[in-house]
């Protein structure tokens, strides 16, 4: 089985979000189970920071697009049994950031993942890797499927591929104006309501949607959602028109990065068997943050970004209700400067009980999940989510709003049954964010019952080779037809 995996974003090359996390490890995992993975990714400034031995492939090609001849060259690094190749066009490419700056988006990010997908398209040529699956991520390489379908069709070379497009957050959509079509040389007939055209713009997301084999989403919860006008952004109409072709499957965990027997980021290492080390790493997180942390009261650890998105505006309103409750808080992660403003001023007013780190530390990251009881993601959508997976290993419970991936991953504890691995709200409110967090710590106060609930959640297994098989399966489902 041969894939071409297209990501904008890949670990540990370059990374914004979870995006990079799934491009970094599912290919590994796919390698492991027999795939010939080849991935592509644009040759970032970030990436050309790290000084990695890189293997020139193509030198001084051009590309004809819009009229225009743009030369750019091509480079491979290979590592863990993967084989990376870099788009390198250094005017689109090496710059200080991957999408744009504060100020907002690079104006010309429609010509620059364009490129990178045409020229992705092209390398394959010159290396000879005709895919059976050309599997491509999100809105900055969903344009490919447009190229194959219209400037590609028929293309010998790629006549046995099939496609599929993964969505990470459909709320990321890659919109344009009418013109960019011209300039990334797709035909303007494609500016139609049944093809690209979206509200009087272009829709790069859409290409993927319409044009390839078949479209996943990183959950199942998530494939069912974004089927409804609540959480399709616009497209919930086109995605039930695809649904016999939408499936959803779950993101995994690299557990060889995350694993408190293993992590040399926390300051003890320990395992379900022996927790003496999580206790450690909780007395080490509240002296990083001069927290009072008194041992018959839970830790509460957020790393997560600081928007609406990630339900941090109701965390702001229920802040007192969870301080009542005894809880001690611990986030890390910038963002709205509203919230960071609001945070700020509630650490200073509670400096024992809040703590807070505006930015984002891996090492304290790591900390984070070691050192809390209890991890809070009140997300008013959540595609996957990763951070639920991440604390459960450190045998940190999770209370999570049951939507998208959170709902799939974590199950309501049953004190009585003595099953489940965390704590679930439906409301995206202040109310019901605080009576879960209360479930929460009234069974931290009951030692026997918390140790069980600690141990389901050190149990579950979300290993990417799970996951890495079901898309394996699809693969071959899709070839086969």
């Amino acid at each position: 089985m041969k894939v071409a995996f297209l990501a904008s974003e890949v670990m540990p090359y370059a990374k914004t979000g979870g995006l990079a996390d799934v491009a970094g490890a599912l290919p590994k995992f796919l390698a492991a189970l027999g795939a010939q993975v080849r991935v592509f990714m644009p040759l970032y400034r970030e990436v050309r920071k790290k000084n990695l031995p890189l293997e020139p492939v193509i030198d001084d090609a051009t590309l004809e697009i819009g009229g225009e001849k743009l030369a750019y060259g091509v480079f491979a690094h290979r590592a863990d049994g993967i084989t990376v190749f870099f788009i390198d066009r250094p005017e689109y490419f090496d710059r200080d950031c991957l999408y744009g700056t504060a100020a907002g988006d690079y104006p010309d990010n429609g010509e620059r993942f364009a490129f990178f997908a045409r020229a992705s398209l092209e390398t394959m040529r010159a290396i000879g890797f005709s895919p059976d699956i050309l599997h491509g991520h999100d809105w900055q390489s969903a344009l490919v499927f447009a190229y194959l379908h219209t400037v590609y069709a028929g293309d010998p070379f790629f006549a046995r591929t099939r496609t599929l497009f993964t969505i990470h957050n459909l709320a990321y959509q890659g919109l344009f104006d009418r013109p960019i079509l011209a300039r990334v040389g797709l035909p303007p007939w494609l500016f139609n309501m049944n093809d690209l055209e979206f509200y009087g713009r272009v829709n790069a997301l859409k290409a993927g949607i319409l044009y390839s084999t078949a479209v996943t989403t990183v959950s199942p919860r998530y494939s069912r959602e974004i089927q409804t006008p609540a959480f399709g952004c616009g497209l919930d109409g086109l995605l039930r028109s695809r649904s016999a072709a939408l499936y959803g499957i779950l993101n995994g965990v690299d557990y060889r990065d995350w694993n408190p027997s293993t992590d040399r980021l926390i300051p003890s290492n320990y395992g379900p068997e022996d927790l003496a080390g999580k206790k450690a790493c909780r007395k080490e997180l509240a002296a990083l943050f001069g927290l009072a942390a008194p041992a018959d009261l839970p830790v509460t650890g957020m790393v997560t970004r600081l928007a609406g998105q990630k339900g941090l505006d109701i965390v702001c309103e229920a802040l007192e209700d969870l301080l009542g409750l005894g809880l001690t808080l611990v986030i890390l992660g910038a963002g709205d400067q509203k919230i960071q403003d609001f945070l700020l001023a509630a650490q200073k007013k509670n400096p024992e009980r809040v703590g807070l780190k505006i930015a984002f530390d891996e090492r304290i990251a790591h900390m984070i999940y070691a050192g809390s009881d209890i991890f809070l993601i009140p997300s008013r959508y959540e595609p996957c989510g990763l951070t639920q997976m991440y604390a459960m290993k450190y045998g940190t419970v999770p209370v999570v709003r049951a939507t998208g991936g959170l709902d799939d991953s974590v199950q309501e504890f049953d004190p009585r049954a003595g099953t489940g691995n965390g704590f679930k709200f439906v409301e995206a409110e202040p109310g019901p964010l605080v009576d879960a967090a209360a479930r929460a710590a009234a069974s931290f106060k009951r030692s026997a019952q918390w140790r069980k609930l600690v141990g389901n959640a050190m149990a579950v297994d979300f290993s990417w080779e799970r996951s890495a098989a079901a898309y394996l399966e699809l693969y071959e489902t899709l070839t086969a037809a």
